[in-house]
């Protein structure tokens, strides 16, 4: 049953692009912790979404009603590593080096028009980096039940360019938090629930910042941002012979995201940089089968909900549902699987800046439909 469940897993990391929301593009599991013996894994995966709008009001000349923003999200790829090893009978120790954040938004490269609000030709750029590193021990406290724990260290950095020639870049800095779980296994029937919650991680940027309206030099500031905390809940059960079900619910905190330079924010009326009105619940369900000693597949489905409102301008997408396929083929202790997912973009508006206006607030700026992604993905791994 494990390479059924290697074959769901692989996939659902591959495509974390359209499994959660805010600017989360790696949703953490603990499955490795409950792989027999030792065990390494290597992931790679790859994702290309088509993120495109038009401009519904009047932004200056040369950025009329109608002014197309062209595909504003670039492609990119995500590496992540995976070793456990047991200590014990009872006690396991498991590392895991993923890329939790990410952004990476061009408005300047295919836009017909000065679109994302522009009254130049420059549009706007923004980009996200982070690495994070999760140390893991677990420990099997009763039978069928394991607790575990551990801290998470998160380091980040940004940068941004908009169109009223406003840029910011910060500091790369590196904050902690913590996660803690609990699991229930029945081996007998390949079941086993894992609950597991992460932590908040708070980063104090340093920032230089630089802007003409208002007219400021490049100038450093201050500013504090938080990857918010979330609640993952995975599952999976056998339902007849060599066949799995699996899932996962995952709750993220994102109305608690804000990023809100100082200078920034001392603008006539701007709002954050980015930041998000609801929290984020994201869905997927998989179906697992093993054909033979030697291969398994499997398929998936994710949903998650629109919020409604108003997206920002560097993140104009809401929600997704999405089907993906996963293959793995098993040689002696190794097993690689391929997986590939096309993800439907849920349809989203952007607010214009009070400056577009008159000073009104809740008017549209652009209106993002019929986006969509697709991504794929390769896990290596190695039980030892």
């Amino acid at each position: 049953m494990k390479n059924v469940l290697t074959a769901g897993a692989a996939l659902l990391l591959s495509t974390s692009i359209a499994s959660a929301g805010g600017v989360e593009r790696s949703a953490p599991s603990v499955a490795l912790l409950f792989e027999e013996g030792n065990y390494l894994e290597l992931n790679f995966g790859f994702i290309a979404p088509e993120v495109s709008g038009t401009q519904a009001i009047p932004a200056g000349p040369g950025s009329p009603v109608g002014a197309d923003s062209g595909d504003i999200s670039e492609d990119y790829s995500q590496l992540s590593f995976g070793y456990k090893n047991d200590l014990t009978d009872q006690l396991a120790l498991a590392l895991i080096i993923d890329q939790p954040i990410g952004a990476d938004v061009n408005y300047s490269e295919d836009t017909n028009y000065a679109y994302g609000g522009g009254v130049s030709g420059l549009g706007s750029t923004a980009t996200i980096d982070s690495v994070g590193l999760t140390a893991l021990l677990s420990y099997e406290a009763a039978e069928n039940i394991t607790v575990y724990g551990g801290v998470r260290a998160i380091q980040t950095s940004g940068e941004v360019a908009l169109f009223n020639t406003y840029s910011m870049s910060t500091s790369t800095e590196t904050d902690y938090g913590y996660v803690v779980g609990a699991a229930w296994e029945r081996p007998e029937i390949a079941a086993r629930v894992a609950l597991t919650y992460h932590s908040e991680v708070t980063h104090d940027f340093t920032a230089t910042e630089a802007s003409l309206s208002p007219a400021v030099p490049p100038t450093d500031t201050e500013f504090s941002t938080t990857i918010p905390q979330s609640v993952t809940l995975e599952g999976q059960t056998g339902v007849a012979a060599d066949t799995l079900l699996f899932g996962s619910i995952r709750w993220v905190d994102w109305s608690e995201f804000d990023i809100s330079p100082t200078i920034f924010g001392s603008g006539a009326g701007n709002p954050s940089l980015v930041d998000y009105e609801d929290d984020s619940v994201t869905y997927n369900l998989g179906l697992g089968r093993r054909f033979n000693d030697d291969w398994s597949g499997a398929v998936t489905a994710g949903y998650e909900a629109a919020n409604g409102g108003f997206a920002g301008n560097l993140g104009p997408t809401d929600g997704n549902t999405s089907l993906g396929v996963a293959v793995t083929r098993t040689i002696d202790a190794v097993r690689i699987t391929g997986g590939v997912r096309y993800i439907w973009i849920g349809d989203a508006d952007t607010e214009a800046p009070l400056a577009f206006t008159g000073g009104t607030p809740g008017v549209t700026l652009g209106e993002f439909e019929d986006n969509t992604a697709w991504a794929a993905g390769l896990r290596i791994a190695y039980n030892f």
